[in-house]
């Protein structure tokens, strides 16, 4: 048999490993749903938002193209009983880089439309007074 068809079937019975180590990990879990709010603070879903989303996905946290939608379905499943605060408030317990690089990601997804709407700054600012960060910490190089 091949790997592919035994890594299917074991995906099948287990689930997808991208989506239980986003369910196993809170931290992984807020940070994704902050993202993703970032994505809707403006009322619109717009694709290079997505784009954005789905680059940061892979790029820093290992969530391949074709987990995406498993995440993302159990982060609408399950993040309803996770608020704004409730999230932000799990990063104030991360180190200064880690926090730096979600405020970063956020204004990554915020920009990436090119149309910054108020309703992003709002989220922004909040988010970098609950992580207590100042807007030069996004800008300058790592801490």
């Amino acid at each position: 048999m091949s790997e592919g068809f035994l890594a299917k079937l074991r995906m099948l019975f287990e689930g997808d490993p991208a989506v239980r180590r986003v369910a196993d990990d809170p931290v992984l879990s807020a940070e994704l749903l902050l993202l993703f709010r970032m994505i809707l603070a403006d009322g619109a879903v717009d694709e290079k938002e997505l784009a954005t989303f789905r680059r940061i996905c892979r790029d820093a946290f290992g969530i391949g193209e074709e987990s995406l939608k498993g995440v993302i379905r159990y982060l609408q499943d399950f993040g309803y009983e996770t608020s704004g605060s409730q999230a932000l408030a799990v990063f104030r317990t991360l180190d200064r880089q880690r926090r730096i690089e979600l405020a970063r990601h956020l204004a990554e997804i915020a920009k990436s439309d090119e149309d910054l709407s108020e309703y992003e700054v709002r989220l922004l600012k909040r988010t970098l007074d609950v992580l207590e960060l100042e807007p030069a910490d996004l800008v300058s190089g790592p801490q």
